[in-house]
């Protein structure tokens, strides 16, 4: 290769980089830590490491007197369903449609952008993974939700993680206040908490499925803050 055009590429790679500070390669760090985080949970679950401390977990949310009740009143259960439904497709689906349009109403467009294509691919890992690992679901309760597909890992909770967190990335970026930036990240994170226990209160997931599914629906929203930053959209604080 001539010096010339060797030089070129140099300045043009240092351009790029320059771009992303330590923070952006922070936030790239954690992205494939999360990732590495979810295959070394789907290793412990293959070889049968993670159910000792699965089945006890699961029980704790059970009458040990009568493992077909959960524990707490009859609203308690009800509510733990209403909570669980934020974390299914219907309304992801939705929450994804209109933080879509909220943003292109606003002409964000790589705002937009960047939600729709994280969803998609959050959606489209989990259901590839769940292929994948075919893991059943937990057999020693009754499922309180109804359930069609593999078990590892939950769908629930990696829809929720990879939806919430990039909406709030999205948002913070857009907001010139500190305390709206952590109101929003904390909103975020109490959703995909209370949604992935609710999984296992309900019965239909092993914490180890839980856990895995944060870790691949952070993953995705790690990597939209990098995207963002990296197309030109201006993160804020």
């Amino acid at each position: 290769m001539p010096v010339r055009q060797a030089r070129a590429l140099a300045t043009t790679l240092w351009g790029f980089l320059r771009r992303f500070e330590t923070r952006a390669l922070l936030i790239f760090m954690a992205a494939i830590g999360a990732v590495w985080a979810f295959f070394s949970i789907a290793e412990e679950v293959a070889e049968g490491e993670t159910h000792a401390v699965d089945e006890r977990l699961i029980l704790l949310f059970r009458n040990p007197a009568d493992l077909n009740d959960p524990i707490g009143p009859r609203n308690v259960e009800e509510a733990v369903r209403d909570i669980t439904a934020l974390g299914g497709f219907t309304v992801v689906t939705l929450a994804t449609i209109v933080g879509v349009l909220a943003f292109a109403f606003h002409r964000r467009w790589r705002h937009a952008a960047v939600l729709l294509g994280t969803v998609l691919l959050a959606e489209f890992s989990s259901e590839t993974t769940k292929a994948l690992y075919s893991r059943p679901r937990p057999d020693i309760v009754p499922h309180g939700a109804y359930v069609y597909s593999g078990s590892f890992p939950s769908g629930h909770s990696t829809l929720s993680a990879a939806t919430f967190l990039t909406l709030a990335v999205l948002i913070s970026s857009l907001e010139p206040h500190r305390r709206t930036k952590a109101l929003v990240y904390v909103l975020a994170l109490a959703l995909l908490v209370t949604i992935g226990v609710s999984r296992v209160y309900l019965g239909v997931h092993w914490p180890s499925d839980v856990l895995a599914g944060w870790c691949l629906g952070a993953a995705w929203a790690f990597l939209a803050w990098v995207v963002l930053r990296a197309v030109g959209g201006r993160t804020r604080g």
